[in-house]
């Protein structure tokens, strides 16, 4: 969703889900196919696997071939960089994750996110020290940088104040148990809704899609939504801010419906 600021894109985490066989994909869909399907219904999706455990170049190389020119994934990073005691030990973990194929997406490679356990508290020296392994590129292909922390720490103008310095994003985190940090720290946005709920027939009430698709479009035109709160003053209105949301946790077999839901809200 191209518009006169930043693109918009929306999807889910992962492709692969038992229970969206018949209520999601077609009844009797192929497995092979499902991230083909998938991709064509959605402007981006989040890839989980990476987070549990490395993935094959060639992985990969068949991702980037089955979804359109125009399909961007985020790659969720391994829990190997993040669970550890002093960050500053990540560094050999991180350059393995990104020289393991991840270029193989080219320019389907969007941001990665850096997901830290709940009880991981914040601490400057430490927490710098992870950002300073975090390289721009690999081989000349950009790199975006999201940090998704747990722990209620982290909610303090210092960590907002550290994210900016680095350009790296800082994961919204709604509907969940952690805590929601709402500040616009790099030149994207990077949602994550976790709340779908089973009786709702689109995943969340049609009045909560309206404002994240409201909130959406006010950050691709580089402005700040009015209803959030936030930890620091806001950044100037910029020009472009690319916006990723992505509908995960939750009920999860309504999470394509309510993305879907979305998408159709920022036409």
């Amino acid at each position: 969703m191209k518009k006169k600021g930043g693109t918009i894109r929306v999807g889910i985490g992962g492709w692969t889900y038992e229970p969206w066989q018949g209520t999601f994909y077609p009844e009797g869909h192929p497995r092979k196919q499902e991230l083909e399907y998938a991709s064509r219904q959605f402007t981006s999706i989040e890839i989980n696997s990476t987070y549990y455990g490395a993935q094959k170049p060639e992985s990969f190389a068949k991702w980037y071939e089955q979804t359109p020119d125009t399909f961007i994934f985020s790659v969720k990073a391994p829990r190997y960089a993040t669970q550890r005691k002093v960050l500053a030990d990540a560094g050999k973990t991180i350059e393995r994750f990104l020289s393991g194929g991840l270029i193989q997406l080219k320019h389907k490679l969007g941001p990665i996110n850096w997901q830290f356990m709940p009880s991981k508290a914040f601490d400057s020296t430490d927490f710098e020290s992870f950002l300073r392994l975090l390289p721009q590129d690999i081989k000349g292909l950009a790199l975006q940088h999201a940090v998704e922390v747990r722990h209620d720490s982290f909610r303090t103008p210092e960590f907002i104040a550290l994210a900016r310095r680095y350009g790296v994003a800082v994961v919204m985190g709604a509907d969940s148990e952690y805590p929601f940090i709402a500040d616009t720290t790099a030149p994207f946005v990077y949602v994550r809704l976790m709340g779908t709920q089973e009786e709702e027939p689109l995943g969340y009430p049609a009045a909560t899609l309206d404002l994240w698709a409201q909130r959406a479009k006010t950050w691709s035109k580089g402005g700040t939504p009015d209803n959030l709160t936030r930890l620091a003053p806001a950044l100037p209105d910029s020009s472009k801010l690319d916006v990723y949301i992505y509908v995960i946790g939750g009920h999860k077999v309504s999470n394509p419906c309510a993305a879907k839901s979305l998408i159709m809200r920022m036409a």
